[in-house]
């Protein structure tokens, strides 16, 4: 095994995470997710490491740039010194707007609602927080292609038969179903920027 470095562990550090995401989706127990906490924690510690070896960072410095975000961000939770606030705002709602003109603040140089989103994410993934941060910016969210069809499904599972069925028939077509997706969801970010 070569040299560790940030890039070629990049992949231990997805793996990790999708470990942590299986074990909760599968309803595993607790010490199996404790276990995978653990190995993505791990991989924390492992790019901390690489880091303080450059003098650039360490893990100390990580622990508190989360702590200060923390703070920063949930001005509804936090007081500045880290202290509890003594009440908390009455709805979900009042908590996001909060927390996104804080991160407005944070960035202002973001010019879209959809910077910062990942490319790397999964188009699935990549969509849906796509949607997310337009529905939070007041964006249109564009029109269904089947009316009707999502409001038919009534579980998670069979909206997850409903994307397989594309999935196969896209397969079938000799589509990609994941470039196809990554694909509009650009267009749609740049009908919106």
């Amino acid at each position: 095994m070569g040299a560790l470095t940030h890039e070629s562990l990049v992949e231990y550090l997805l793996e990790e995470a999708y470990e942590v995401a299986e074990t909760i989706e599968t309803g595993a127990d607790e010490a199996e997710l404790k276990g995978e906490l653990g190995d993505v924690l791990l991989q924390v510690v492992l790019h901390s490491r690489l880091a303080e070896e450059r003098g650039v960072f360490g893990f100390g410095d990580v622990a508190r740039g989360l702590t200060g975000k923390m703070i920063r961000r949930n001005p509804h939770v936090f007081r500045p010194d880290g202290s509890l606030q003594d009440s908390f705002p009455a709805t979900v709602e009042e908590i996001v707007l909060k927390w996104d003109a804080v991160k407005k603040a944070e960035s202002p140089e973001r010019s879209t609602p959809f910077q910062g989103i990942p490319v790397a994410l999964p188009a699935l993934a990549q969509a849906q927080k796509t949607l997310d941060r337009a529905e939070r910016a007041g964006l249109p969210p564009g029109e269904p292609v089947e009316t009707g069809l999502a409001e038919k499904m009534k579980t998670e599972a069979e909206l997850g038969e409903l994307l397989l069925a594309v999935v196969r028939s896209a397969r079938n077509r000799g589509f990609d179903a994941e470039r196809a997706l990554r694909g509009a969801v650009r267009r749609y970010q740049n009908r919106h920027l």
